[in-house]
Order: structure tokens, then sequence, then C-alpha cells
């Protein structure tokens, strides 16, 4: 389905709108695959495509939603009418309100690729046992798979609203992504790899079946270490995990609530002057770019800490009502059921000029980071308190050495990101909201034997 068949369907349920009524209505669809592999055969396959509509309507400050899972007449003229009978169970809210047209210019970026249509499904099912093929013959000590999988999304989406937001975006991703098991006579192991692109065509099993191989072998002897304190790099998976805990507490949501250590520290020095942040929602070479975000607004580029300095909150037009600010064109919906949430598209650090390979060697002596354990019951978003666990290398002489594993890094977010010593060159582009680069932290604590 086009999105301009979708904004005509998103333009028929807005007509319905009563006089002192602000009314949203958001209308999408999408088709998607998933291949898995399992014994050189297909063990799972589904290819299945879904529609959808939510209305959100607005009187008096009540709010009041519903949602309808298909696109039929009936059911949208009852989507409508469940809304607006919600308003009356709702309290009053003096912020509440519809995103309104604020100037900012939809960038044309090139998220649909159209020649997904044309690729078989033969071909999909290939690029999966193609990776488990990979996988099974890379090395002996790999003794099994979690997962290979692939998958794709070819999806289309419309906002209209009372308040004169009229948008609509289409966009494709791809995904190839395997689980790994390595072992021996006294331990089994985990590695994962993937690959990402806008159709079947840009993804490589090569790339995605040594990365997981290549982690779970890795991984095999690892030990404990004596406590002491140390640099600690992280490659950019684990960079990518630990700048989307940042973007958390600098959502405006979470800011108006209180709930975030940075709330009143706008043009504060907060981290390491090495350190530049934003959400780069319109760069299209990430999987998770877009044009418009959850309310309809142009997505934008966010600055968030420039050069060590806290810039700016990610607002929706609700936080940014309550907050006294601008919506920056980061709402984020997460479904058809629920009002838009605050949240980045594509939180990115400006990379430096090191290699990994370099910030390694000039660390000489230190951790690297490859896996974290413990993310979301081990930090503390409020206070910043951070304390998990890691899987990783020692670095020795300035060179990755023996596997280290069942040990913690304890810090807090705000003193880790002043004690940013190196941010590497390697951009790396993930599934999920948020880019990774290799980066260097200094002087944090370990927790061993």
């Amino acid at each position: 389905m086009k999105s301009s068949e979708l904004l005509e369907v998103a333009e028929r349920v807005l007509a319905d709108a009563k006089p002192g009524e602000e009314m949203e209505v958001v209308a999408s669809w999408s088709l998607d695959t998933e291949v898995r592999a399992y014994g050189g055969e297909v063990e799972h396959l589904v290819s299945a495509d879904s529609a959808g509509v939510g209305v959100r309507i607005l009187v008096d400050g009540r709010q009041g939603t519903a949602w309808v899972g298909g696109l039929e007449e009936a059911s949208l003229r009852a989507c409508v009418a469940d809304a607006r009978d919600n308003t009356r169970f709702a309290s009053p809210d003096p912020f509440a309100g519809l995103a309104v047209p604020d100037g900012h210019p939809i960038e044309g970026l090139e998220l649909f690729d159209d020649r997904l249509l044309a690729e078989s499904t033969e071909s999909k099912i290939a690029l999966a046992l193609d990776l488990e093929r990979r996988i099974m013959e890379s090395d002996p000590r790999i003794v099994g798979i979690e997962s290979a999988d692939y998958a794709d999304s070819i999806s289309a989406g419309a906002i209209v609203s009372t308040t004169g937001i009229r948008a609509f975006s289409s966009e494709t991703s791809t995904y190839l992504g395997a689980y790994v098991l390595a072992g021996d006579d006294a331990e089994t192991t985990s590695g994962f790899g993937f690959s990402v692109g806008r159709r079947g065509e840009d993804l490589s099993a090569e790339t995605a079946a040594t990365d997981a191989v290549e982690k779970a072998i890795a991984a095999l002897g690892a030990t404990k270490v004596p406590s002491q304190r140390l640099t600690v790099v992280f490659d950019p998976y684990v960079t990518s995990q630990f700048i989307s805990l940042v973007a958390e507490m600098l959502a405006g949501d979470a800011v108006i609530r209180g709930r975030s250590p940075f709330a009143d520290r706008l043009g504060d020095q907060v981290s390491s002057s090495l350190l530049t942040l934003f959400d780069d929602a319109i760069n299209p070479l990430s999987p998770t770019s877009s044009e418009i975000d959850g309310e309809g607004l142009a997505c934008r580029r966010v600055p968030l800490i420039d050069a060590g300095v806290l810039a700016g909150f990610m607002h929706n037009s609700y936080s940014a009502r309550s907050a006294g600010a601008v919506s920056t064109g980061s709402a984020q919906r997460s479904s058809l059921q629920s009002p838009p949430s605050v949240g980045p598209f594509v939180i990115t650090a400006t990379p430096g000029e090191r290699t990994h390979g370099d910030i390694v060697a000039a660390v000489g002596e230190g951790v690297l980071v490859r896996e974290l354990s413990g993310l979301h019951s081990g930090v503390n978003t409020i206070s910043g308190d951070l304390s998990v666990g890691i899987e990783g290398l020692m670095i020795r002489g300035g060179e990755p050495a023996e596997s280290v594993a069942e040990v913690t890094v304890a810090s807090t977010i705000q003193r880790m990101l002043n004690d940013i010593v190196m941010i590497g060159s390697d951009v790396t582009y993930f599934p999920w909201e948020a880019t990774g680069v290799t980066m260097a932290i200094g002087d944090m604590a370990l927790s061993g034997k």
C-alpha cells in the first residue's frame, strides 16, 4: 500500500471531527518477512502484512485514544467513536494537545528502495541458509547456532490532524543476524553478528557470520581478574548501548518528571570536551532514520551535548509545552495503541580520528568490553548509578589479551561522560536507535576476584 493511499484513508477519518475537537489520525501499513534457517533447511518462514489506524481526540484538555487493526470503513468509524467516548473518562491536562506545523521542512530522504519489492522469497531464504552454512563451516569450536535469521519490512504511514499536520512517509529495511555457540569440554560461549540495509542485496552473510563466530570464540577460556581501577574501552556495540542510556536521560519527558540527573544543567559542562552527542534522525545510512516523527513533524538533527556542554533536550509537543520549549521532532510511537513518547531516532557521537586499534594501543593496560549484562537492572537512569557485568578482553601492552568474564564495572553515567579520554573513527550502524564508535573511559572500578 502506498503512503498516498494511507493519507486518503486518514483524511476520511479526520473529516469526522466535530467542532471543538482536536483530532489526530495515524494510518500505517507494513509487509514483514521473517526467515530462520536451521540444519540447512527453513525452520521458520512468515510473510504477512498488517494495517491499522490510531485516533487521538482532545476536548478541553481531556484526551481519548483508540485504535483499530484494519481499514474497513465501519471499523474506522467505530474507532473514532471509541476515542471520543474515552475523552469523558480522562482528567484535564493543561499541556495536552496536538502538534502544530512549525515550518521545519521535511527532508527528502531515500529511505524506500523499491528493488526490495522485486526480490524473491527464494533469495531471502538463500541469505539465511548462506549465513548458517558460513557459521557451521567456519571453525570446529562452533557447536551450535541459536538463530540464523533474515528479516525485512516494507512500511508506509500517514499522519493528519485538525491542527494542520499532513505528512506521510515510506521506507524499507532488511536485516541478517546470528547468535552462535562456541564450546569446548569446559564451557560454552555465545556471539552475535549482523548486517543491515534497505534491500537484501545490501546484506553481507560473511560479515554477520564472521562477527558472530569471532566473538563467541574469543570468549572461550574467560576468567576473572583481580579488582582494580583501569581504563575501559567500549567497542561500538557497547558504546551504542551506553549512549542510548544517556539519551534516555536527555528525553524531555524524563526531564519534566524530574527523572533525569541533567534536568537543571542546560549550558553546563557535563562531559569530556571530546564528546559531541546528537540525534541524527535524518541520516539515511542508519536503518532507524526517519523523515517525520510520531506526530507528523519533520525530523531533524537535535544537538544534545556540544563539546561537553549540555546543549538541549529532545521534545515532543507535550513535553515541549510542559517545559516552555518547542518540539524537536522527537515524538516516538511504539504502536498505534498509545500516544507518542519522546526518544531518539539515531543517537550519535561525533567520531574522532583514531582507529579501534589505535585506541587499544594507546590505552596500553585496560579492558576491552564487548558485552554488557544486567544493563537495565544495573543502571539507575534517575541518579546515573551504574554497575553492570562485562565480558571482553584484557588489554596488555597495547594489545588484546586474555578473555575476561564474571566481573563488573561500576561508576556513574555522569562520571563516565567526564572521564571519556578517546573516541574512535569507526562509526557503526545497528538495527536500533543508536550508532556506535570505540570509546575509552578512564579510571573505572572493575570488581573481580
